[in-house]
């Protein structure tokens, strides 16, 4: 399948099969994905931990129980723990000299590239070593990871959905990760009980409104040629709600015995 359908056609899956157990392969593909892709300084803060409901303790899967969606989470059949560990930064200095030998930094020859390295850069980064841990861009490049991981998954034929919420704390907690790291979010895997439309394409809001070009008082030019170009390599689906979205809702609230409200 084709990037741009794959991306198109990719939805968050609520309803999963809690019977079928997820290979773990498949789970070790996402976390492949994940491993890849790109992270400034080359720290790579992000962490996860895959927890398999058919073999994880009672324990470990009543901590991953929220308010916020739980019944997801109580029905998937893995749960995957995304968070990052800011400790991460303390390695920089070896990630950057890895760079460096494989040509990824600077330019020039290797002396001068680590020269400047050493003496140039890595200063810098050790002044302000602390603010690099905090929230921001740890947490936007992690996020790359898991939408990496995520395409994956589309791709294996699972469906995933990525929960937030206020307990990442008591949750890290109940998993034994360490109490410097910060929760991003839990993301549930299963095969999909709902079709990979699930509903129809949700409802966005306008691109004008959304992106600007050089400056924050004019929109991006959305050019019609493009979005046609997108449309006919399947990036656009059909518009949400399908005619049949209320009976399928009804149906799955039946079959999985997810008692109402169905929105947690």
């Amino acid at each position: 399948m084709e990037l741009r359908e794959a991306i198109g056609r990719r939805r968050s899956i609520r309803f999963v099969r809690p019977y079928k157990a997820v290979e773990p392969e498949k789970i070790q593909m996402m976390f492949e994905a994940a491993r890849i892709a790109s992270h400034w300084g080359n720290v790579q803060s992000l962490r996860g931990i895959a927890v398999f409901k058919n073999t994880a303790s009672p324990e470990i899967i009543e901590a991953l129980q929220a308010p916020v969606a739980g019944w997801q989470i109580r029905k998937a059949p893995v749960v995957i723990v995304w968070y990052c560990d800011p400790t991460a930064v303390d390695e920089q200095s070896d990630r950057l000299h890895e760079l460096v030998d494989v040509g990824a930094l600077g330019f020039g020859g290797k002396k001068e590239r680590v020269r400047a390295l050493d003496e140039v850069l890595l200063p810098i980064f050790d002044g302000i070593k602390d603010f690099l841990k905090e929230p921001g861009l740890n947490e936007i490049d992690c996020g790359q990871g898991i939408a990496q991981a995520t395409l994956m998954a589309y791709e294996l034929g699972l469906g995933t959905c990525c929960l937030g919420g206020p307990e990442g704390d008591r949750i890290l907690k109940g998993i034994g990760v360490p109490d410097h790291c910060r929760l991003l979010l839990l993301q549930t895997v299963g095969y999909p009980a709902e079709h990979w439309e699930a509903g129809g394409q949700r409802p966005r809001q306008p691109f004008e409104k959304l992106f600007s070009m050089n400056h924050y008082d004019e929109p991006f030019p959305r050019s019609e040629a493009v979005v046609e170009e997108l449309t006919r390599d399947k990036f656009f689906t059909q518009p949400a709600p399908l005619p049949e979205r209320e009976e399928e809702l009804e149906f799955l609230q039946r079959a999985l015995d997810v008692d109402p409200p169905g929105l947690i």
